[in-house]
């Protein structure tokens, strides 16, 4: 069977993210079942309907780039124990112009780490709620990952075996979940 194409959207437009380190480490763990590409959010500009036509380049070229995707990950990190701007902004602009969203019925899972014990507990239940209502086909489970220095080496492996594990247990589950939808 074909590889699916996986849209990789990182809720950080920090140059050493974490969270960007981990969607990275994800892709690799889930490379049988799915061609990877990582969807960049920081150059859109904020959303406004005065720029809906014609769409900003940009803009264009992350909504083509999602409806490419056969599934999607989010991997975000919690701002002000919610959905970073950035991220948000990109889901208003996967959502318009009204009645040509780019983001109905595709399977997509929900990740993010940080320092913390709680690491993304609410922006995961925020994604959920904003995400759910767009229309995406969410996995169900919560996967919350405490980083910590070394997780993820240069070459994006995940070096504790236990995280590694469960990480891949996770990709695994998604691919069996997108299969099925790819396949309806």
């Amino acid at each position: 069977m074909a590889k699916l194409k996986l849209g990789l959207i990182v809720g950080s437009n920090r140059k050493e993210s974490i969270n960007r380190k981990l969607a990275l480490a994800l892709a690799k763990l889930g490379a049988d079942a799915f061609e990877a590409k990582l969807i960049q959010i920081d150059d859109l500009p904020m959303y406004n309907e005065d720029f809906e036509a014609p769409l900003p380049a940009p803009v264009a070229r992350f909504k083509s780039e999602v409806e490419a995707s056969d599934a999607l990950l989010v991997v975000s990190p919690e701002h002000g124990r919610s959905i970073p701007a950035v991220l948000k902004n990109a889901i208003d602009w996967g959502a318009r112009p009204w009645g040509k969203t780019s983001w109905p019925d595709k399977p997509a899972v929900i990740t993010g780490t940080s320092g913390g014990a709680l690491s993304t507990a609410l922006v995961q239940q925020h994604l959920r709620s904003v995400l759910g209502d767009q229309g995406l086909h969410l996995l169900g489970g919560e996967a919350y990952i405490q980083y910590k220095p070394d997780l993820i080496d240069s070459e994006h492996n995940v070096t504790d075996a236990s995280v590694r594990d469960f990480l891949k247990a996770l990709m695994d589950r998604f691919a069996v979940f997108a299969g099925k939808l790819a396949a309806a």
